[in-house]
């Protein structure tokens, strides 16, 4: 049940501080549940008007409020408050309407001030399972109220609705009561009042019915009336979310929280029935689910339809959670509410509270679940998007959030495994093969409008000036053949016979005018007939990033003459590259259907520009209509697979011009483009450049909002020149550069794009910049307006600069950057040169001062060999990213051990990255490692395992890269052995005296842990 008081105001408070007022809050306490007002400042009679909701288990706790004043070292207690529970429900009305209460002191009796002064609430328990509206809307989806609210059992939470219920006012003022009472209700009692008076209470429309947790003493009656609540709550589901479709307004789909995606993907399956089999009543999901999951004790209430302002479906739950690794079983709180149902997109908002966990009343988990549907499959099979996604939101400010948040990540983890792995066995996931046909599919429907050149003749011809034309024309033609050669006058002379009136000369005026329009419009036309459609349907060449736009159509165009039409034709360019559509006469809503194939690029791109012009002729300028910018790095380009663009421009914006595209990016290189392109940048900087792990770079992508395929390159520590230098981290990649700070708690971030940069310059250093060089990065014009806070100046053409200094290894980040600016910015054909002079060797020195030696074959020598009675199968499980490999690693003195899954590369060979640290008791130095492993199998008997390791944060890391090769052969099957013989070999990039030394270490080293880990596999297996 919900307790749900109100805090008004409070009135003839004495004053405490010199200046004789106060500074004023109350605080509110149920059991272990605490909650406080805002602080109103220099008042004796504050007014607040806030409301708390609180959970009750227990009918005989006492509410209690305390009037404070906020000091700077100690707050004062002006006076309290306390109100039985049971009082409030003994109410025929389960409430004490609002009132005035005295308040005293704390030890009960009147205060030796004239006055303690009295305190205006309204305290009732809610009647319905919605919670109360908060007044702090920090951070909230849609303002949830302040409640000790509990985490949630279903992997369901709910959003809570911001349509504000007021608490139930009587007229009546009621005096403040006795705290003591006799003899007390039993809650089952009490239970049975509130379900057999039903018919006794009036509720006001905000009075709610709840669920409560039941003992033991009636469990079975709680049964009985559950299940009777259930049996009519399929109709009532079912009603109210037709109802709520029918009010659906066209609102936005909330995007995803920050905490992160727990699950994304596609099942074959119609929305609406996936939405059924995750929230009706009637579907055995959930309890299945729970029944894998160890909860018991589920209460779940009915769907009921809110009309606040905002049509909404809500219904709570309550449940025991069981016990983890970290916490004991504990009981859960859940509110599930609709956000949108409009028959084929469902969002519903799920919050989880658990007041009875350590800081349980200052945090609470959110869960947002939206089932969407999916793209056509090529079997014309319905299928639906499921997303979920999380957060904590924290009510209070604690020390502990850290801590919180990570427990909670790895508890939604473990528990939406186990979600994804039972709705796949319930209905099929959407397979990627039948993905993988998608664009074929929705390109093959399109198929570009025949045009008949004499249809568009007749079409383009059929106006007033060509018709006015050929009329006046025929006209002269005919007179000329009636009429008789005069006689030469004047002037003239045989052959030339000149105008004789002005009314003559005027005819002959008109005449070559419109003679001349009509050949330009003749001309016009042959031009782009021969110019119609020449880059639709050329197919892409090279390997790489590949570019697949079609066109579609256009809506509302702007005419630029006074005909009231256009002949539009659209112009894509990205990278440097143009393709051109075939031009459509006189047409304002044109028809296209025509495919576009950009070149395959080495990098991905960043933006595709779009300009739509109307055709006037093969000499004159051509008029733009209106123009769009499609930028990669801020569009799910999944999003992009079907979508409208609205174009920019006086003439666009006035007419609300759009175009229909589907736009496609592809990467033919697999995981191999990432390596080829780091590969190119070292050659041009000069030093080893190190694969960033998933972890990092997932990191990265999060900070800037980047999608997926957007990879780190580097990152440097930088002062930001403003007013203020600002220290933070400049981060590079292929496509972006971008800075993020965090000083004091006030964040300062943005990312400019290679291609907006226009120039890039070096300034020496000065003293104002710490004796560090500045280095100037100057946008283009109109560019980078998102970033305009960390410019430091503008120049007169409108140009944005920004200054960064104070580099720590200034020599590379120069170098780093100025390489990937140059690899955007370059022409293709300057871009080609640049990859023919860098497939030749070259010596470079490095600020270290050792040479670049290259990558030369790494020579393996045997390191370890030895016969393991594990059969090969069980040795590899070691590289399975299992429970083993878990404990092996563990056992190695490795920690924050990452990986990615097996990607296929070649046929039967698989490759991953890894990524982890070594603890202080391996190496005193903070050693981090990421590698790349390759499996393939070896004679049908056997398996080779190769490894590529990188070492940073020790000395003389970036100097060498280290290879293993694991030899695994199965021996007799049933000797149930196997032989390992393992290599290792250094890969040098740079000489350096210490060669010897390192190679030692590092075999002596090796060895230890090979050691380790092969008897520690042969235990495990023993053990088994």
């Amino acid at each position: 049940m919900k307790l749900v008081v109100r805090v008004i105001e409070a009135k003839n408070l004495p004053g405490t501080d010199p200046n004789g007022s106060s500074d004023l809050y109350a605080r509110l306490q149920l059991g272990k549940q605490k909650f406080r007002t805002k602080v109103m400042k220099k008042s004796l009679n504050p007014k607040w008007d806030e409301e708390f909701c609180f959970w009750v288990d227990d009918l005989k706790e006492r509410l209690t409020i305390s009037v404070m004043d906020e000091d700077k070292f100690h707050d004062d207690l002006l006076g309290k408050l306390k109100v039985p529970v049971s009082l409030v429900f003994d109410d025929e009305v389960k409430s004490l309407g609002s009132a005035w209460y005295s308040l005293k002191t704390k030890k009960g009796k009147k205060s030796k001030n004239k006055q303690c002064g009295e305190i205006h609430l309204s305290i009732s328990f809610s009647q319905n399972n919605a919670p109360v509206e908060s007044n702090d809307n920090d951070d909230q989806l849609l303002h949830p109220r302040k409640c000790a609210d509990a985490i949630t059992d279903s992997p369901s939470t709910s959003f809570n609705d911001c349509s504000y219920s007021s608490s139930p006012v009587r007229d009546e003022i009621r005096p403040s009561r006795d705290d003591k009472f006799g003899s007390q209700k039993s809650l089952a009692g009490r239970l049975a009042q509130i379900f057999n008076k039903g018919s006794e209470l009036s509720p006001t429309p905000s009075s709610r019915s709840i669920d409560s947790e039941q003992p033991e003493t009636i469990k079975d009656e709680a049964t009985e009336i559950n299940t009777e609540d259930q049996s009519s709550s399929n109709d009532t589901f079912e009603e109210a979310l037709r109802k709520m479709q029918s009010a659906d307004q066209g609102s936005e789909i909330p995007s995803n929280l920050p905490g992160g995606v727990l699950i994304d993907q596609l099942y074959i399956i119609a929305p609406e029935d996936l939405n059924v089999l995750l929230f009706s009543p009637d579907s055995n999901f959930a309890k299945s689910l729970a029944d894998i999951q160890g909860t018991t004790e589920r209460q779940i209430g009915a769907w009921k339809l809110e009309d606040g302002g905002v049509v909404s479906v809500k219904r709570s739950l309550t449940y025991i959670k069981a016990a983890s690794k970290l916490i004991k079983a504990v009981k859960g709180y859940e509110e599930q509410t609709y956000l949108k149902a409009d028959g084929k997109n469902f969002v519903v908002l799920a919050v989880v509270n658990t007041p009875e966990v350590m800081y349980g009343s200052t945090f609470r988990a959110e869960l947002l679940y939206v089932v969407t549907p999916g793209p056509e499959l090529s079997e014309g099979e319905q299928c639906s998007r499921l997303v979920i996604s999380w957060r904590m939101n924290f009510l209070q400010s604690t020390m502990m959030k850290g801590m919180i948040e990570s427990g909670a990540r790895q508890g939604m983890k473990e528990s939406f495994d186990q979600f994804a792995v039972l709705l796949s066995q319930t209905i099929k996931p959407v397979d990627s093969k039948d993905l993988g046909s998608d664009k074929e599919h929705a390109l093959a429907s399109l198929q570009a409008e025949p045009q008949s050149t004499w249809k568009l003749a007749v079409q383009y011809f059929a106006n007033f000036t060509v018709v006015s034309s050929f009329l006046t024309g025929f006209y002269v033609l005919i007179h000329m053949w009636l009429v008789a050669p005069g006689t030469v006058q004047g002037l003239e002379f045989a052959g030339l016979d000149l105008p004789d009136s002005i009314g003559e000369f005027v005819v002959c005026a008109v005449l070559v005018l419109q003679g001349k329009r009509a050949l330009g419009l003749i001309s016009r036309f042959m031009q782009a007939r021969a110019k119609q459609g020449s880059d639709h349907g050329i197919k892409a060449q090279g390997d790489g990033w590949l570019l697949t736009v079609a066109l579609i159509e256009g809506s509302d165009l702007a005419a630029v003459d006074s005909s009231g039409l256009s002949d539009p034709y659209v112009v894509f360019t990205c990278n440097g590259k143009t393709r051109t559509s075939s031009i459509k006469f006189q047409k304002s809503d044109p028809l296209w259907n025509e495919i576009f194939e950009f070149d395959a690029m080495n990098e991905p791109p960043s933006v595709l520009d779009v300009e739509v012009y109307d055709f006037d002729g093969p000499f004159d300028e051509a008029a733009s209509i209106g123009h769009a910018e499609i930028n990669f790095l801020k569009t799910n380009i999944s999003d992009l697979a079907d979508i409208w663009i609205p174009l920019e421009g006086k003439l666009a914006l006035a007419c609300r011009s759009k175009l229909h595209l589907r736009i496609f990016l592809d990467n033919t290189r697999g995981g191999n483009v990432v390596k080829h392109y780091i590969s190119k940048m070292e050659k041009e900087v000069g030093k080893k450049i190190n694969l960033r792990s998933p972890q990092t770079n997932s990191a990265f992508q999060k900070l800037f909002g980047l999608p997926s395929e957007e990879f780190l390159i580097n990152d440097f520590n930088c002062h930001l020149k403003r007013k203020m230098p600002l220290q933070g981290r400049l981060f590079v990649s292929a496509r972006i550069i971008g800075f993020h700070a965090n000083l004091f708690g006030h964040k300062t971030k943005f990312f400019l794009l290679w291609e907006d940069v226009e120039d890039i310059q070096v300034i020496p250093p000065t003293f104002s910049s710490m004796g560090s060089p500045i280095l100037v990065v100057t946008l283009r014009q109109g560019r980078g307006v998102d970033a305009r806070h960390g410019a430091k100046t503008q120049d007169e053409q409108g140009r944005l600069k920004f200054h960064f200094q104070s580099f720590v290894s200034s020599n590379v980040a120069q170098r780093t950057i100025m390489a990937l600016w140059k690899a955007r910015a370059l022409s293709p054909e300057q871009k080609v040169q640049l990859v023919e002079e860098d497939s030749e060797t070259k010596s470079l020195i490095s600020e270290e001062s050792g040479s670049f030696i290259g990558t030369d074959d790494v020579s393996m020598s045997e390191v370890h060999s030895c016969v393991l009675p594990v059969p090969a199968n069980f040795f590899m499980e070691l590289f399975g990213g299992g429970e083993l490999e878990r404990r092996v690693v563990q056992k190695c003195g490795c920690v924050q051990y990452s990986y990615t899954p097996w990607v296929s590369e070649n046929n039967d060979v698989y490759e991953r990255a890894i990524y982890y640290k070594y603890e202080k008791r391996i190496s005193s130095y903070k050693v981090k490692v990421t590698s790349t492993q390759q499996r393939s199998p070896l004679d049908e008997k056997g398996w080779l395992l190769q490894e590529v390791m990188n070492f940073h944060g020790v000395p003389l890391g970036d100097y060498f890269d280290l290879h293993l090769r694991y030899q695994i052969d199965d021996l007799a099957p049933k000797a149930k052995e196997c032989k390992v013989v393992i290599l290792f070999g250094i890969e040098w990039h740079k000489s350096t005296k210490h060669q010897k030394k390192i190679i030692k270490n590092i075999q002596k080293s090796l060895l230890e842990r090979l050691k380790l880990t092969l008897g520690f596999v042969e235990k495990e297996y023993l053990a088994k």
